[in-house]
């Protein structure tokens, strides 16, 4: 059975108003079933905004019996997500070099957190992740993130592929996938320039036409039996090599 441990809120109306009031929602949960002209509204409104949603059964609103769900759950998120365009025209103000990354399914909430971490340390001015399968800001996240989700933007786009294209062509973003059918190992890459890093999943890596649209593709050698380093260790490498090469 699921446990929350992120604020919620319950019921038809309440997330209605929650939604029109714009708060930060991680996602939806509707009980199956679950019908009538009110919650017609509710998912009207959940497709127009483009929430996450998700049906599920009944039994994981049995922890809520006490509570009037009527079959409707939102998780909001403790910490809201920014808009992307604004995070790097703040940058270009600022006269700062771009330093993107962006998280290609990145599920598990300890590795989003450990990767955040180390993302505020190393200057990440921007943490990108998709609208749907990628892990969340939950409390989870945010303790082993050790407090960084506070001060690194994270910012959660409908499509990943057209704000990579956007980064590369518009932006004149350097877009580097990390992956090991890369040629190139990660040192050979100038990262002084604008430079976007693009961690996968530890298990489908990057989808392939994110690899296709990136600048170049990059590795970390490795001498051992393991296939691969952790996400998050990966990404704090990548990362700390930007750091060095940028002095």
């Amino acid at each position: 059975m699921a446990k929350y441990k992120q604020e919620c809120i319950f019921g038809i109306r309440a997330v209605i108003e929650a939604i029109q009031q714009e708060k930060e929602i991680d996602k939806v949960m509707l009980k199956q079933g679950v019908r009538g002209e009110l919650f017609q509204q509710l998912f009207s409104l959940i497709r127009e905004r483009n929430i996450p949603f998700q049906y599920v059964p009944e039994d994981v609103f049995k922890p809520f019996a006490d509570r009037n769900h009527q079959g409707v759950l939102a998780e909001i998120s403790p910490v809201p997500y920014q808009d992307l365009t604004e995070v790097l025209d703040g940058v270009e103000a600022a006269g700062r070099v771009p330093f993107v990354l962006i998280l290609d399914r990145v599920t598990d909430v300890r590795n989003f957190g450990a990767i955040v971490r180390s993302a505020e340390c190393a200057g990440v001015d921007v943490v990108i992740i998709p609208n749907k399968n990628s892990a969340k800001i939950s409390s989870d996240a945010l303790k082993t993130s050790a407090g960084a989700l506070y001060h690194v933007p994270v910012c959660r786009v409908l499509n990943l592929k057209r704000v990579v294209r956007e980064l590369k062509f518009q932006r004149g973003i350097r877009v580097y996938a990390a992956t090991e059918k890369a040629e190139k190992f990660y040192t050979g890459a100038d990262l002084t320039l604008p430079t976007a890093i693009i961690m996968g999943s530890e298990d489908k890596g990057i989808d392939e036409e994110l690899i296709n649209i990136a600048t170049d593709c990059i590795k970390i050698p490795q001498k051992g039996q393991i296939e691969s380093l952790n996400v998050s260790a990966a990404a704090a490498v990548l990362l700390f090599e930007v750091v060095r090469q940028r002095g």
